[in-house]
């Protein structure tokens, strides 16, 4: 989607709201290709009308190059040409111009009359105005020389709840027959792992096991939907089979065990500044053990514990497959416009998406073995983006055929985690 359409589809997203007829929208909106039947109904699952009009309006922009066309003729066909009309006219808008710093210096009164100085100071910048409710808040200035002082207080989130926050884990590890998705052998190790540490690092973990997409999302979006305002943070951990799908900001598509895939951006944008108010400033973090290869995962087995280059046989699997491209008319991922950067997130992926993921069936995962161990032995005085760079660099040091883990980091500051 071009970035004139976003823009769009942002200004007139006020108007669609209030005025969006949605109940004859679902039908096309599947037959014509942008939505699937399980989107759809979790659109319609979104609350009122107005809250499913607001979220179909945000999801609009992640459904490709078509999906502003095709939503204008559908619009007339259901008798709602004034909104296809508005978003015409909100398209063809320029953006607004930024607005310009003045340079020239204000008399500020410094002491007193007799001490007035000139200081060159901005009367106008520009800086979005905000809700007082919605600006994140600046910590105080730490005292000089205290340890806080030594991280720069400034540039950390300040996590000070008990707990700071929630940690939702989804463990899928059987799959159905229909699927072709193996058992993940191993999966519960990763799990139990991160459970006592999540726990241990002060969070309120909960944990669902064996998740088909639709109940997937209905876990995320109830966990989304909380009020998180006297907490800090927020984590959540996928654990299971995984896809390449088209994205604009993070790739990827998580399997439930119906095989049916939930997109990565779809689970993030869950937690956005937009969707989830009361998390709006803090972190949000997301850990996904799973492949990121565009076709289903049927597991692949070596004999040893550093896998060679011969003969399957053994206790170590894949979660991926190297990235094969799409075939047919698809669309494909728009590398130029992309949606506003996402605040205060971070995900951090288990290999990069197209590549192996290894997974050995008594020990679980190298990525969540090495990222388990790193927190024990470092959460208590390096922050996160240091960590996940021991994680990668002890993950790709393993075996013959190699597992390269990296993050997508949209994070303001470091965050370091309160051990306990």
């Amino acid at each position: 989607m071009e970035e004139a359409q976003r823009r769009a589809l942002r200004r007139g997203r006020a108007r669609l709201v209030a005025a969006l007829r949605v109940a004859p929208l679902w039908d096309p909106l599947e037959d014509r290709g942008l939505f699937t039947r399980p989107m759809v109904e979790e659109l319609q699952s979104a609350g009122s009308r107005g809250e499913q009009a607001r979220q179909l309006v945000i999801d609009l922009e992640t459904r490709g190059k078509r999906a502003f066309p095709v939503f204008l003729s559908i619009l007339r066909d259901t008798g709602q040409g004034d909104l296809a009309d508005m978003l015409i006219e909100e398209c063809e808008c320029p953006p607004a111009p930024p607005q310009l710093v003045d340079p020239r210096p204000v008399e500020l009164d410094l002491r007193g009359e007799k001490h007035r100085k000139y200081v060159s100071f901005p009367e106008r910048l520009s800086v979005p105005v905000q809700a007082e409710s919605e600006r994140p808040q600046m910590p105080p200035a730490p005292a000089q020389g205290s340890a806080v002082d030594k991280r720069n207080r400034d540039l950390v989130y300040e996590l000070k709840a008990d707990p700071c926050g929630h940690c939702l884990i989804i463990n899928n590890v059987n799959f159905s027959r229909d699927s072709d998705l193996l058992t993940r052998d191993g999966s519960d190790v990763d799990c139990g792992k991160l459970e006592k540490r999540f726990k241990a690092l002060r969070f309120d973990v909960l944990t669902r096991r064996d998740l088909e997409a639709k109940a997937m999302v209905s876990e995320l979006r109830k966990l989304a939907r909380q009020d998180h305002r006297a907490l800090d943070c927020c984590v959540v951990v996928i654990l299971s089979h995984g896809c390449q799908m088209s994205h604009i900001q993070f790739p990827g598509g998580i399997y439930g065990t119906d095989g049916k895939p939930v997109p990565v951006e779809e689970i993030v944008n869950y937690f956005n500044g937009s969707n989830c108010p009361s998390l709006r400033g803090k972190p949000k973090l997301f850990f996904i053990q799973a492949c990121g290869g565009e076709q289903r995962d049927r597991g692949f087995v070596v004999d040893c514990d550093s896998p060679g280059d011969d003969a399957p046989g053994g206790s170590l699997e894949s979660d991926a497959t190297p990235f094969q491209a799409p075939l047919g008319n698809v669309d494909e991922p728009d590398a130029i416009a992309s949606l506003p950067t996402p605040s205060d997130i971070l995900v951090s992926y288990s290999t990069f998406p197209g590549f192996v993921s290894w997974r050995e069936t008594s020990r679980g995962s190298w990525y969540v073995e090495m990222l388990d161990s790193v927190l024990e032995r470092y959460a208590h005085s390096e922050h996160l983006l240091n960590m996940l760079l021991r994680v990668a660099d002890a993950v790709s040091a393993k075996g013959r055929y190699k597992q390269m883990p990296g993050c997508f980091n949209f994070l303001r500051k470091k965050f370091f985690f309160a051990c306990k």
